[in-house]
C-alpha cells in the first residue's frame, strides 16, 4: 500500500508519427493509376492534467511509465492514418516538473489545467506527395518522426493560504480540526502528523486553505527529523502561523528555534506575514506563560488560544481574513 507521496520519477514518451503509405491506384478501366499513398497520423502527446481532487502523487508511484500512442500508418486512396492517443498524466495542483539530473524546474503547473509537455511526432508523407513529371511512380514514402523516452522528476509543493508550523505536539492538528473540515490524526505523542494535512476554513470573508505541516525539530533544515522533508510545503503559503505550546517548559525559546530552521531552509520564508499562537491557554493559569511569551516577542503579533475551550479561535479567524486579504 502506498500512502502520501510528494515526489517520484516517471518515464514519458510522446508517440512517434505514423509512416506514410506507398500505394498506387488500381481501378478497373483506369490504365494509369498513379500514386495515392496517404500520410501517416500524428503521434499522441504527453499531457499533464491538473486534477483538484488529487492531493498526492501516490498514483504515480503505482504507474511510472507513460507512453503516448504512435500515429497509424497512412493508407491507399490518400487516406490519412489515425492520430495516436495522448498519454494523460493526472497530477494535483502545485505539481512541479523537474529535470532529474540538475533539479531545475521545467514547469510549475500552478494555474494550469492542462500542459502539453511533449508533442507527438509528425506523420510521414505518403508517396503521392513525391510524384513529379519525371518520376510518376515513386515507390517510397516518408517515415514518421520518432520520439525518445525521457525521465522526469515530479514533485508536489502544496498550495495553501496559511501554513501551521511548530514543534511536535504543539497542537497543529487539533487547531486544524477545530477550524476546518479536515480530520487529521490527533494524539498526545510527538510526530502524530506524518503527512501534510489540508483543511478549508469557511468564513463570511471567504474560504482559506490551511496546511498542517509535520512538526519541525531543531536541525530540521539540515535533515533532522521529519520537518525537513515537508518544509517545502510551506514555500507557497501567504502567511505562517507559529504554534507554541504554553505548557512546555521552554516555550519562550520555541519561536527562535522555528525561526532559525526556516531561515536556514529558505530565507524568504521568514519574510512572510506571521502570527505567533500560544496554544493550550486552558492549562496556563492566570495567563502567566502567555504574558511571558508576549514580553519575549515584543515586535510580534502574539495571540493565546485554546482548542479545548475555543478561546481565541474567533479572533484568529478574523485575523486570517485580515492578513490574507491585505
Amino acid at each position: 500500500m502506498i500512502g502520501f507521496a510528494d515526489e517520484t520519477f516517471i518515464d514519458v514518451s510522446a508517440g512517434s508519427g505514423g509512416n506514410g503509405a506507398v500505394s498506387f491506384r488500381r481501378e478497373k478501366y483506369v490504365p494509369f493509376g498513379g500514386p495515392d499513398g496517404g500520410d501517416g497520423g500524428t503521434g499522441g502527446s504527453v499531457v499533464f492534467v491538473v486534477k483538484n481532487n488529487l492531493k498526492t502523487l501516490s498514483h504515480l508511484k503505482r504507474k511510472r511509465v507513460y507512453k503516448a500512442e504512435k500515429g497509424h500508418q497512412g493508407e491507399g486512396r490518400r487516406r490519412h492514418g489515425k492520430d495516436g492517443k495522448d498519454a494523460e498524466i493526472p497530477v494535483p495542483p502545485g505539481t512541479l516538473i523537474k529535470d532529474p539530473d540538475t533539479g531545475e524546474i521545467i514547469k510549475d503547473l500552478t494555474g494550469f489545467e492542462r500542459f502539453v509537455y511533449a508533442k507527438g511526432g509528425k506523420g510521414g508523407l505518403g508517396n503521392y506527395h513525391f510524384s513529379t513529371a519525371k518520376k510518376q511512380t515513386p515507390r517510397y514514402a516518408q517515415k514518421g518522426k520518432s520520439k525518445e523516452e525521457k525521465r522526469l522528476h515530479i514533485e508536489l509543493a502544496i498550495i495553501a493560504d496559511i501554513g501551521l508550523v511548530g514543534l511536535p505536539n504543539a497542537g497543529k492538528s487539533s487547531l486544524l480540526n477545530a477550524l476546518t473540515n479536515a480530520n487529521p490524526k490527533i494524539g498526545s505523542y510527538p510526530f502524530t502528523t506524518k503527512i501534510p494535512n489540508l483543511g478549508v476554513l469557511n468564513t463570511p470573508n471567504g474560504d482559506f486553505v490551511i496546511a498542517d505541516i509535520p512538526g519541525i525539530i531543531e536541525g530540521a533544515s539540515s535533515g533532522a527529523g521529519m520537518g525537513f522533508k515537508f518544509l517545502k510545503h510551506i514555500s507557497r503559503t501567504k502567511a505562517l502561523i507559529f504554534l507554541i505550546d504554553l505548557d512546555s517548559p521552554d516555550s519562550n525559546d520555541v519561536f527562535k528555534i522555528l525561526y532559525r530552521e526556516l531561515e536556514a531552509y529558505a530565507p524568504d520564508l521568514i519574510k512572510r506575514k506571521r502570527i505567533i499562537l500560544g496554544t493550550k491557554t486552558d492549562l496556563d493559569f492566570e495567563d502567566i506563560k502567555l504574558t511571558e511569551l508576549k514580553k519575549s516577542l515584543p515586535h510580534e503579533k502574539v495571540l493565546g488560544i485554546s482548542v479545548y475551550t475555543r478561546e481565541g479561535l474567533k479572533e484568529l479567524e478574523n485575523i486570517f481574513a485580515g492578513i490574507i486579504g491585505d
